[in-house]
């Protein structure tokens, strides 16, 4: 019985190590990436042994393509030798046969072989022989292989990547063939988006409708601050999604993301992140005054933070969310050219601090039910429960507070024809922030506050009855 080769990056894995090896250089030493542009002039195999030497990827809890594992579980069980070869570092080729355990076999580059493409071809005929082996892979790079192996695999591959093989190996076996659309692709790419999400940038009208401001100038410049918090909204979520691979494939739901899952590539996630950022800002710059694209950095550069670093430092995580929530009001004044009300903004602190402690509750949460001492890749204890919901109902109920002390103020007055009437909103929001504090400490709340809102019938009830509230005081 021959051996049976297996390529690892797309054909093993349902992701590409090296771009996780760099996404783990970025994260354990981001300062070494000002040597990357030298090392991209280097031989590859020397670029990646760089790269291994600041920090490794973490192999653990890696998506597996079942489609390949079938196959590596058919041919040992008759007898074949399983190996794995890849063009990747061999420290990490090491890692995932390890980890991995479906290998007899593994070898991967250094800084003396290069084991990509044709490189790779010759390195199999040397070991086991011309026709002396077959070869599972999923790209144009592996045609060389194919070409001298005995029978081919092809995984995952497209009409014309199918043609390339079988002019390359006649004996040629297509596994879970994928169809040349666009949908197969941008569906993924959609979904890492998370367009759900951009339900949060509703908060850029906020100081036109609280300001009563219903100039239709003021309108499409909000709507187009929409759009460019949205772009740079879903910019970021792909750029910590990159950077929190490891964590969510070890969560019970979020391994399910399009980059965790492998349903996205790194380096497509990657770019799309990069050029929503730069629509974004180019849309903004175009249209809108450039203290608005002060405020949309200021966004992006803290959510950047969040996502390398401020995460992971107790409280200061959950200040900084509530921030980025305040942050999108802000902007919202900025791009009409009005001010914010302080008592806007004093409300939207309080309130949006309750809405990131409901966020911190609903993974404790997790961690107790996964029975986990900590939390994965956060700075809080399962003993710290009780101070979050303490600080949770304390902010919430703090908004509150604000609110009522504003309809009493003389902008409300000025406003409304009756603001007396707007003391029912308190009782309104007194009760559905106590109902989010105790959902979520039975865990009962989707990961995000906010996606749960818009899933949660009480929440449309709530929201309905504050609506009318505020049209009964307008207009009585």
């Amino acid at each position: 019985m021959l051996p049976l080769i297996v390529d690892m990056d797309g054909t093993l894995l349902r992701s590409d190590m090296s771009y996780a090896n760099l996404l783990a250089m970025a994260a354990h030493s981001p300062e070494v990436l000002l040597k990357l542009p030298g090392w991209l002039l280097q031989p590859r195999n020397i670029c990646r042994a760089n790269m291994a030497d600041v920090a490794l990827p973490d192999t653990h809890n890696l998506p597996l393509n079942p489609d390949c594992v079938g196959l590596i579980v058919e041919r040992r069980a008759a007898g074949a030798r399983i190996v794995l070869i890849a063009a990747a570092d061999s420290r990490i080729v090491a890692a995932v046969a390890q980890q991995t355990g479906l290998f007899d076999e593994w070898h991967g580059s250094n800084r003396d072989t290069d084991l990509s493409g044709a490189n790779k071809a010759r390195f199999l005929v040397d070991l086991f022989g011309e026709r002396g082996f077959d070869y599972i892979g999923d790209s144009q790079t592996d045609l060389p292989a194919w070409q001298t192996a005995r029978r081919a695999y092809t995984l995952g591959s497209s009409p014309r990547l199918q043609q390339n093989a079988a002019s390359a190996n006649s004996d040629i076996v297509h596994l879970a063939p994928t169809p040349a659309s666009i949908a197969a692709w941008f569906l993924p790419l959609w979904r890492a988006l998370r367009p759900h999400q951009w339900v949060k940038n509703v908060l850029v009208f906020a100081p036109l409708l609280a300001g009563h401001s219903f100039d239709l100038g003021h309108g499409v410049a909000a709507l187009i601050a929409f759009v460019a918090f949205s772009l740079t909204a879903s910019s970021a979520y792909l750029v910590n999604d990159l950077f929190d691979l490891d964590a969510d494939r070890a969560h019970p739901r979020k391994r399910h993301r399009p980059l965790a899952a492998g349903d996205l590539s790194l380096r497509r996630g990657g770019f799309a992140a990069f050029a929503l950022a730069a629509i974004a800002g180019v849309v903004a710059l175009l249209t809108l005054p450039l203290a608005f694209d002060a405020v949309l950095t200021l966004y992006f550069v803290t959510t950047l933070s969040y996502s390398l670093w401020l995460k992971r430092k107790v409280f200061l995580d959950i200040f900084v969310l509530a921030g980025l929530y305040t942050i999108r009001i802000i902007a919202g004044a900025v791009a009409i050219g009005i001010s914010v009300s302080p008592w806007l903004l004093a409300f939207s602190m309080f309130f949006f601090l309750a809405l990131a402690v409901v966020k911190r509750l609903v993974e404790l949460q997790t961690v107790i039910r996964t029975n986990h001492t900590r939390g994965h890749k956060r700075d809080y204890w399962v003993e710290d429960l009780s101070m979050i919901q303490a600080l949770g109902a304390a902010s919430g109920y703090l908004s509150v507070l604000v609110l009522a002390l504003y309809f009493n103020s003389p902008e409300a007055l000025s406003l409304y024809r009756s603001p007396q009437l707007l003391w029912g909103i308190c009782p309104l929001l007194l009760f559905w922030i106590s109902r989010m504090l105790i959902l979520a400490n039975r865990g009962k709340v989707h990961d995000d506050p906010i996606v749960h809102t818009a899933r949660d019938r009480v929440s449309y009830l709530v929201g309905a009855a504050i609506i009318a509230v505020i049209a009964a005081s307008v207009l009585l």
